[in-house]
């Protein structure tokens, strides 16, 4: 007799478990929710990943220009360096030139 009451106690069980299946659809839905928001946030983390390798790519060129710029400033101020010993060394010239003239 104990058997057909176990039966029906396990038959209870089932359905109130059963029952209780019908309550996962919202939590599909918010699984669901949830998907579409790591799939938006995926599309944003490339997005900032584009920026960000646009922004290193434009760093590095000005790093490059900078440099270019520098060798140019150097080659400058070598250039007037030089210019300047030609000039010192001219008006050293001339200055002996007017000594010579004046001494005589």
């Amino acid at each position: 007799m104990k058997t057909p009451v176990i039966v029906k106690i396990a038959a209870l069980a089932a359905l109130t478990g059963l029952a209780g299946c019908t309550d996962l659809k919202p939590l599909q839905a918010q699984v669901d929710t949830l998907k579409s928001q790591v799939s938006s946030i995926g599309s944003q983390v490339a997005a900032a990943k584009s920026a960000a390798d646009s922004a290193g790519s434009a760093a590095a060129a000005a790093a490059s220009a900078a440099n270019s710029a520098q060798s140019t400033a150097n080659q400058a101020l070598a250039a007037a360096q030089a210019s300047q010993s030609c000039c010192d060394a001219t008006n050293e010239k001339i200055d002996r030139m007017f000594k010579r003239t004046i001494s005589k």
